[in-house]
C-alpha cells in the first residue's frame, strides 16, 4: 500500500536529476551498499512529523531512486497503515513512542526486515544505541542538542532523565560512530555540550526542493507566516506577543502559524486572551501547494524557536525571496545568513524590533529579499542525499579497514 500524502516529487525531466543519481548509485556500489535501514522515531506521516521526518524520507526517497533497497522503520502513525511503499522505499510503522526503541533494535538483531548492508540511526532526543548492537557500517543523523526541550515537554523529573541520558550516559557509547548533522552550529553544540569528538561530526546540510521559486506577487498587507509543530520549544505564544506589540504601529499585520501538534488548545487560549483572534490564524497541516503560496506572498517568516537543528521553513521561505526574522541558536545561525538573507535575534524585545523594522522598511525588506534567494540557491537535496550517503560509504571503508 502506497501513502497518499504530499512530498518532494524527483524532477524526472532534468538530464541533472539523473547525472546525480546515477554518481550516488555508483558511490553506494563502491562500498557494497545495496541495502540501508533507517531507524526513525516517528515517520513522515506522523501528525507531528517535521523537519526530522521531512529530512529522512527525502534522503531515502533520493537513494531509493538510486536504485538502492531502503528500509525505514519507525513507531505507528495514526490513520496510517503498519507497512508502506512510499517513492520506492519501504516504511514499516509499528510500537508506540517508547516501546519502538527496544523493538525496532530487536527486530533488527534478529533480522525481521531482512538482510542490511548498512544502517542510519536517527538520534532525536532518545537513542537507538547503535554502536553496542549494530555490526557494519553505519552513520548517525544528529540534528541538535535537546537540553533545552526536556523541560518543556516532560515533568521535572523525567527532563533531568532526559538530559542526563542525551548529555551523560549516551555519548561516551557515540565517540566512535560517524555523526551527521545539519549545520556547523549544531556541530560546535555537539562537541560543546555532548563531548562528542568533533573529527567524527560530517555536516551535510539540507537542501531546498526546486518547486520552492518567488512567484506572483505579495500580501497587500504585511503577512507574517511561521511554519512547525505546536510544541513549546517553538514559542508561538512569544511570537504571537511580539507581533501584539509590532500591531501597536502595524495594525495591519496579520500572523499565520503553519502546523499541527498538541499545543493547539493552549495556543487558542493564548489568541483569546490576546484579543488577536482577528489576525492570528492557526491554519494546522496545509498542502504542498498552500504552504508555497504563503511563502510566496508572506513579508517575512519568523521563528522563536529555541532547538533547531536548521531552519528548513526557513531556507525553503528564502528560495521563494522571502527573508526570515529568527532566534540566534544552533542551526538558524546556518539557516540564516545574517543581515544577508534575514536578521538573526538575541531575545523576545529584538524579535519584536526586528520584526517591526523589516515589515516597515521596504529598501531593508527588498535588500534581504536578493540575499534570500542567493543564500537558498546553495542547498540542493540531491547533494545533501549524496553527502549522507559519503558518510555511510566513508564508515564501511573505515570497517573494511579494521
Amino acid at each position: 500500500m502506497s501513502d497518499a500524502l504530499p512530498h518532494p516529487s524527483p524532477d524526472e525531466h532534468l538530464p541533472a536529476a539523473a547525472l546525480a543519481r546515477a554518481a550516488l548509485a555508483q558511490l553506494a556500489e563502491s562500498a557494497g551498499i545495496r541495502r540501508v535501514h533507517v531507524l526513525a522515531w516517528r515517520d513522515l506521516a506522523d501528525v507531528e512529523a517535521g523537519g526530522s521526518e521531512l529530512h529522512a524520507a527525502t534522503i531515502a526517497r533520493h537513494w531509493a531512486a538510486a536504485g538502492i533497497d531502503v528500509t525505514l522503520r519507525s513507531s505507528y502513525a495514526q490513520g496510517s497503515p503498519p507497512t508502506a511503499v512510499r517513492d520506492g522505499y519501504r516504511v514499516i510503522r509499528r510500537a508506540g513512542r517508547y516501546a519502538i526503541f527496544p523493538r525496532a533494535v530487536l527486530a533488527e538483531l534478529v533480522g525481521r526486515h531482512g538482510p542490511r548492508d548498512a544502517l542510519v540511526e536517527i538520534w532525536n532526543g532518545v537513542p537507538f544505541f547503535s554502536p553496542l548492537w549494530c555490526r557494519g557500517p553505519r552513520v548517525v543523523f544528529l540534528h541538535h542538542h535537546h537540553e533545552k526541550m526536556w523541560p518543556l515537554v516532560l515533568p521535572a523529573r523525567y527532563a533531568h532523565l532526559g538530559s542526563l541520558l542525551e548529555t551523560r550516559i549516551a555519548p561516551p557509547m557515540y565517540r566512535a560512530a560517524s555523526i551527521v548533522t545539519l549545520s556547523e552550529s549544531s556541530k560546535r553544540e555537539l562537541v560543546d555540550h555532548m563531548h562528542l569528538k568533533a573529527s567524527s561530526i560530517r555536516v551535510v546540510p539540507p537542501g531546498i526542493d526546486e518547486r520552492y521559486t518567488p512567484s506572483g506577487t505579495k500580501s497587500d498587507h504585511p503577512l507574517v507566516v511561521s511554519v512547525g509543530r505546536l510544541m513549546p520549544s517553538k514559542r508561538f505564544d512569544v511570537l504571537i506577543d511580539a507581533l501584539d506589540v509590532v500591531r501597536r504601529t502595524r495594525p495591519d499585520t496579520e500572523l499565520v502559524i503553519v502546523g499541527e501538534g498538541y499545543e493547539r488548545d493552549y495556543l487558542q487560549q493564548h489568541i483569546a486572551g490576546r484579543n488577536a483572534s482577528s489576525w492570528v490564524r492557526l491554519v494546522g497541516r496545509v498542502s504542498d501547494e498552500e504552504l508555497l503560496s504563503l511563502y510566496r506572498r508572506a513579508w517575512v517568516v519568523a521563528s522563536a524557536s529555541i532547538a533547531e537543528g536548521w531552519g528548513m521553513t526557513l531556507t525553503e521561505a528564502a528560495a521563494c525571496g522571502t527573508p526570515a526574522i529568527a532566534t540566534s541558536i544552533a542551526g538558524h545561525r546556518d539557516a540564516v545568513a545574517d543581515g544577508q538573507s534575514g536578521l538573526l535575534v538575541d531575545d523576545d524585545h529584538e524579535l519584536a524590533q526586528r520584526l517591526l523594522e523589516v515589515l516597515s522598511e521596504p529598501v531593508l525588506r527588498d535588500r534581504l529579499s536578493v540575499g534570500a534567494l542567493a543564500h537558498a540557491a546553495r542547498y540542493t537535496w540531491a547533494a545533501t542525499a549524496h553527502g549522507a550517503m559519503q558518510a555511510l560509504v566513508d564508515d564501511a571503508k573505515r570497517h573494511r579497514h579494521r
